[in-house]
């Protein structure tokens, strides 16, 4: 992620998620995720029906949706995973942390 030719992506499944567990009292985060999303340069990454298809060719290491969705989205877009999930491995999507 330190690597000045590395491209950020945040996926609208982050955001979402950020969103339902800050309201729900789950996480502490600000309200203006987006808004500290364009000023670290990231780039937004939406959900298309191929995003949500995909979930369902992946095996069931993982079940919570949201968690599926993102590494959905990664083998589609050749894109790194930040996560310590210990789920996510069984995946073969490439994560950093």
């Amino acid at each position: 992620m330190e690597r000045p030719d590395a491209q950020l992506v945040v996926s609208a499944v982050s955001v979402w998620e950020i969103a339902i567990k800050r309201v729900i009292g789950k996480l502490e985060a600000p309200d203006d995720v987006i808004e500290r999303v364009d000023e670290a340069g990231a780039e937004l990454l939406s959900i298309t029906p191929r995003h949500a298809h995909a979930t369902a060719s992946l095996p069931l290491h993982h079940r919570d949706p949201f968690d599926r969705l993102l590494i959905a989205q990664a083998k589609l877009e050749g894109c790194a995973i930040v996560t310590r999930d210990p789920a996510f491995p069984a995946y073969g999507v490439p994560l950093v942390w």
